[in-house]
Protein backbone atom coordinates (compact mmCIF):
# COMPACT_ATOMS: atom_id res chain seq x y z
CA UNK A 1 0.00 0.00 0.00
CA UNK A 2 2.49 2.41 0.88
CA UNK A 3 4.46 1.85 -2.28
CA UNK A 4 1.07 2.29 -4.09
CA UNK A 5 0.76 5.73 -2.47
CA UNK A 6 4.24 6.66 -3.58
CA UNK A 7 3.65 5.73 -6.94
CA UNK A 8 0.78 8.05 -6.94
CA UNK A 9 2.15 11.16 -5.09
CA UNK A 10 4.74 10.78 -8.15
CA UNK A 11 2.00 10.86 -10.88
CA UNK A 12 0.83 13.99 -8.78
CA UNK A 13 -2.19 12.32 -7.27
CA UNK A 14 -2.82 11.43 -3.86
CA UNK A 15 -5.89 9.64 -1.71
CA UNK A 16 -7.73 11.51 0.97
CA UNK A 17 -10.76 10.71 3.09
CA UNK A 18 -13.07 13.23 3.40
CA UNK A 19 -16.92 12.80 5.10
CA UNK A 20 -18.76 13.36 1.88
CA UNK A 21 -17.03 12.36 -1.16
CA UNK A 22 -19.75 12.70 -3.62
CA UNK A 23 -20.11 16.85 -2.44
CA UNK A 24 -16.35 17.26 -3.36
CA UNK A 25 -16.48 15.15 -6.37
CA UNK A 26 -19.45 17.89 -7.91
CA UNK A 27 -18.39 21.13 -6.26
CA UNK A 28 -14.69 20.61 -8.30
CA UNK A 29 -16.70 18.33 -10.84
CA UNK A 30 -19.27 21.69 -11.53
CA UNK A 31 -18.59 24.69 -9.83
CA UNK A 32 -14.56 24.99 -10.35
CA UNK A 33 -14.75 24.63 -14.41
CA UNK A 34 -17.58 27.57 -13.97
CA UNK A 35 -15.25 29.94 -11.98
CA UNK A 36 -12.29 28.83 -13.42
CA UNK A 37 -10.41 28.15 -9.93
CA UNK A 38 -7.26 25.63 -9.25
CA UNK A 39 -9.34 23.28 -6.79
CA UNK A 40 -7.96 19.52 -7.02
CA UNK A 41 -9.32 17.41 -9.95
CA UNK A 42 -11.57 14.77 -8.19
CA UNK A 43 -10.42 11.54 -10.07
CA UNK A 44 -12.43 9.07 -8.65
CA UNK A 45 -14.50 9.34 -5.57
CA UNK A 46 -16.10 6.75 -3.35
CA UNK A 47 -18.83 8.21 -1.02
CA UNK A 48 -19.79 4.63 0.92
CA UNK A 49 -15.83 4.37 1.72
CA UNK A 50 -15.37 8.02 1.63
CA UNK A 51 -12.24 7.92 -0.23
CA UNK A 52 -11.51 10.67 -3.08
CA UNK A 53 -8.82 9.99 -5.73
CA UNK A 54 -7.29 13.69 -6.47
CA UNK A 55 -4.71 15.87 -7.75
CA UNK A 56 -1.63 16.84 -5.81
CA UNK A 57 -1.31 20.22 -5.87
CA UNK A 58 2.42 20.12 -4.13
CA UNK A 59 4.36 21.35 -0.63
CA UNK A 60 4.08 25.43 -1.67
CA UNK A 61 1.68 26.68 0.69
CA UNK A 62 1.12 30.70 1.04
CA UNK A 63 2.44 30.21 4.44
CA UNK A 64 5.89 29.48 3.55
CA UNK A 65 5.92 31.92 0.27
CA UNK A 66 4.65 35.00 2.10
CA UNK A 67 7.02 37.12 2.37
CA UNK A 68 7.96 41.52 2.18
CA UNK A 69 8.68 40.96 -1.49
CA UNK A 70 5.72 38.22 -2.67
CA UNK A 71 2.61 39.42 -0.71
CA UNK A 72 1.54 42.01 -3.18
CA UNK A 73 1.39 39.43 -5.67
CA UNK A 74 0.33 36.59 -4.08
CA UNK A 75 -2.75 37.95 -2.02
CA UNK A 76 -3.55 39.55 -5.46
CA UNK A 77 -4.16 36.48 -7.05
CA UNK A 78 -5.90 34.94 -3.70
CA UNK A 79 -8.26 38.42 -4.56
CA UNK A 80 -8.65 37.27 -8.23
CA UNK A 81 -9.82 34.65 -7.39
CA UNK A 82 -12.18 35.82 -4.60
CA UNK A 83 -14.12 37.63 -6.73
CA UNK A 84 -14.08 34.73 -9.37
CA UNK A 85 -15.45 32.88 -6.70
CA UNK A 86 -18.04 34.86 -5.38
CA UNK A 87 -19.34 36.18 -8.76
CA UNK A 88 -19.16 33.08 -10.76
CA UNK A 89 -19.87 29.62 -8.29
CA UNK A 90 -22.84 29.28 -7.71
CA UNK A 91 -23.79 29.09 -4.34
CA UNK A 92 -27.49 26.90 -4.45
CA UNK A 93 -27.97 24.19 -2.33
CA UNK A 94 -25.28 25.14 0.17
CA UNK A 95 -26.09 25.50 3.48
CA UNK A 96 -26.74 29.26 5.00
CA UNK A 97 -23.78 31.39 6.79
CA UNK A 98 -27.00 33.25 8.42
CA UNK A 99 -27.33 34.66 11.85
CA UNK A 100 -28.19 31.50 14.01
CA UNK A 101 -24.91 29.73 12.59
CA UNK A 102 -23.26 32.60 13.49
CA UNK A 103 -24.38 32.46 17.00
CA UNK A 104 -23.35 29.03 17.36
CA UNK A 105 -20.07 29.85 16.52
CA UNK A 106 -19.61 32.96 18.35
CA UNK A 107 -21.31 30.62 21.60
CA UNK A 108 -18.08 28.99 21.25
CA UNK A 109 -15.78 31.40 22.50
CA UNK A 110 -17.08 31.96 26.10
CA UNK A 111 -17.67 28.33 26.60
CA UNK A 112 -14.11 27.63 26.00
CA UNK A 113 -11.74 30.63 25.51
CA UNK A 114 -13.19 32.37 28.91
CA UNK A 115 -14.10 29.62 31.17
CA UNK A 116 -12.03 26.73 29.91
CA UNK A 117 -8.96 28.39 28.89
CA UNK A 118 -9.27 31.30 31.18
CA UNK A 119 -10.81 29.58 33.77
CA UNK A 120 -13.27 32.62 34.59
CA UNK A 121 -16.26 31.55 36.51
CA UNK A 122 -19.79 32.43 34.56
CA UNK A 123 -20.29 35.17 37.31
CA UNK A 124 -17.04 36.70 36.04
CA UNK A 125 -18.14 37.52 32.86
CA UNK A 126 -20.23 40.18 31.82
CA UNK A 127 -22.89 39.01 29.54
CA UNK A 128 -24.87 41.77 28.83
CA UNK A 129 -21.25 43.32 27.18
CA UNK A 130 -20.60 39.63 25.33
CA UNK A 131 -24.56 40.05 24.27
CA UNK A 132 -23.92 43.32 23.37
CA UNK A 133 -21.24 42.62 20.89
CA UNK A 134 -22.71 39.46 19.10
CA UNK A 135 -25.52 41.89 18.32
CA UNK A 136 -23.03 43.93 17.01
CA UNK A 137 -21.20 41.74 15.11
CA UNK A 138 -24.32 39.70 13.82
CA UNK A 139 -26.12 42.50 12.18
CA UNK A 140 -22.54 43.98 10.52
CA UNK A 141 -22.91 40.34 8.62
CA UNK A 142 -26.50 40.53 8.62
CA UNK A 143 -26.24 43.59 5.95
CA UNK A 144 -23.53 42.35 3.45
CA UNK A 145 -24.39 40.55 0.14
CA UNK A 146 -24.50 36.80 0.26
CA UNK A 147 -22.09 35.10 -2.03
CA UNK A 148 -20.43 31.27 -1.92
CA UNK A 149 -17.89 31.57 0.69
CA UNK A 150 -15.28 28.88 1.20
CA UNK A 151 -15.11 29.88 4.99
CA UNK A 152 -10.84 28.91 5.35
CA UNK A 153 -9.85 31.07 3.04
CA UNK A 154 -5.86 31.54 4.51
CA UNK A 155 -2.34 31.00 3.89
CA UNK A 156 -2.47 27.02 5.19
CA UNK A 157 -5.38 26.39 2.80
CA UNK A 158 -3.51 28.40 -0.37
CA UNK A 159 -0.76 26.64 -2.78
CA UNK A 160 1.62 28.30 -5.38
CA UNK A 161 1.38 26.79 -8.73
CA UNK A 162 3.56 27.32 -11.32
CA UNK A 163 0.35 28.63 -13.52
CA UNK A 164 -3.00 30.06 -13.18
CA UNK A 165 -2.65 29.54 -8.70
CA UNK A 166 -3.55 29.66 -6.62
CA UNK A 167 -4.24 25.91 -5.74
CA UNK A 168 -7.37 26.35 -3.37
CA UNK A 169 -7.63 23.49 -0.28
CA UNK A 170 -9.80 22.43 2.03
CA UNK A 171 -13.17 23.73 0.14
CA UNK A 172 -15.73 21.25 1.84
CA UNK A 173 -16.84 23.63 4.35
CA UNK A 174 -18.38 26.04 1.96
CA UNK A 175 -21.44 28.32 2.74
CA UNK A 176 -23.52 30.72 1.01
CA UNK A 177 -22.35 33.88 3.55
CA UNK A 178 -21.58 37.68 3.85
CA UNK A 179 -19.27 39.10 1.14
CA UNK A 180 -16.42 40.12 2.96
CA UNK A 181 -15.54 36.91 5.06
CA UNK A 182 -13.38 34.95 3.37
CA UNK A 183 -11.21 38.56 2.86
CA UNK A 184 -11.26 39.00 6.48
CA UNK A 185 -9.92 34.53 6.13
CA UNK A 186 -7.49 35.81 3.99
CA UNK A 187 -5.95 39.16 5.13
CA UNK A 188 -6.51 38.88 8.91
CA UNK A 189 -4.65 35.11 9.11
CA UNK A 190 -4.59 33.46 12.48
CA UNK A 191 -1.23 32.18 11.56
CA UNK A 192 0.67 35.27 10.25
CA UNK A 193 0.09 39.18 10.12
CA UNK A 194 0.48 42.75 8.19
CA UNK A 195 0.99 45.89 9.36
CA UNK A 196 -2.55 47.31 9.65
CA UNK A 197 -1.50 50.21 6.75
CA UNK A 198 -0.73 47.57 4.41
CA UNK A 199 -4.14 45.75 5.13
CA UNK A 200 -6.24 48.45 4.47
CA UNK A 201 -4.39 48.57 0.94
CA UNK A 202 -5.45 45.43 0.39
CA UNK A 203 -8.87 45.86 1.80
CA UNK A 204 -9.21 48.99 -0.95
CA UNK A 205 -7.97 47.15 -3.64
CA UNK A 206 -10.39 44.44 -2.98
CA UNK A 207 -13.13 47.00 -2.77
CA UNK A 208 -12.76 48.11 -6.07
CA UNK A 209 -12.56 44.26 -7.66
CA UNK A 210 -15.63 43.99 -5.92
CA UNK A 211 -17.43 47.06 -7.40
CA UNK A 212 -16.03 46.71 -11.04
CA UNK A 213 -17.24 42.85 -10.97
CA UNK A 214 -20.88 44.33 -9.75
CA UNK A 215 -20.97 42.57 -6.36
CA UNK A 216 -20.63 45.57 -4.13
CA UNK A 217 -22.45 48.81 -3.87
CA UNK A 218 -21.29 49.91 -0.24
CA UNK A 219 -18.77 52.31 -0.42
CA UNK A 220 -14.94 51.68 0.76
CA UNK A 221 -15.95 52.60 4.72
CA UNK A 222 -18.84 50.58 4.80
CA UNK A 223 -16.60 47.57 3.08
CA UNK A 224 -14.02 48.26 5.84
CA UNK A 225 -16.44 47.77 8.24
CA UNK A 226 -17.84 44.54 7.00
CA UNK A 227 -14.71 43.21 6.75
CA UNK A 228 -13.52 44.51 10.23
CA UNK A 229 -16.85 43.10 12.06
CA UNK A 230 -16.52 39.56 9.64
CA UNK A 231 -12.87 38.92 11.22
CA UNK A 232 -14.26 40.15 14.38
CA UNK A 233 -16.91 37.00 14.55
CA UNK A 234 -13.88 34.95 12.53
CA UNK A 235 -12.08 35.25 15.34
CA UNK A 236 -14.09 35.26 18.12
CA UNK A 237 -14.90 31.85 16.71
CA UNK A 238 -11.21 30.42 16.71
CA UNK A 239 -10.52 31.45 20.02
CA UNK A 240 -13.26 29.09 21.34
CA UNK A 241 -12.06 26.20 18.48
CA UNK A 242 -8.87 26.86 19.16
CA UNK A 243 -9.45 26.13 22.97
CA UNK A 244 -11.79 23.22 22.00
CA UNK A 245 -9.18 21.51 19.96
CA UNK A 246 -7.28 22.11 22.81
CA UNK A 247 -9.15 20.76 25.87
CA UNK A 248 -11.65 18.53 24.28
CA UNK A 249 -9.64 16.55 21.20
CA UNK A 250 -6.17 16.86 22.75
CA UNK A 251 -4.81 19.04 20.03
CA UNK A 252 -2.80 21.93 21.66
CA UNK A 253 -1.42 22.65 18.33
CA UNK A 254 -3.24 25.56 17.90
CA UNK A 255 -2.87 27.17 21.32
CA UNK A 256 0.63 29.15 19.97
CA UNK A 257 -1.45 31.02 18.31
CA UNK A 258 -4.01 32.57 20.46
CA UNK A 259 -2.07 35.59 21.27
CA UNK A 260 -2.44 36.30 17.71
CA UNK A 261 -5.87 35.73 17.09
CA UNK A 262 -6.64 37.66 20.52
CA UNK A 263 -4.55 40.58 19.63
CA UNK A 264 -6.83 40.91 16.27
Amino acid sequence: MDLFLALLGAMGVVVAMAANATNIARFVGERRRAAGLRTPRVYQADPDFGYVLMEDFGTRLYQDALDESSADALYGAAMDALVRMHRDCSSDGLPAFDTAWATIELELMPTWFLQRHLGLRANDIAWDVVAGGFAAVLGALDEQPRVFMHRDYHSRNLMVLDADGPGILDFQGAMRGPLAYDLASLLRDCYLSWPDERVEGWVAGQHARLQSAGLCEADLPTFQAWFDLAGLQRHLKVLGIFCRLAYRDEKPAYLPNLPLVFDY
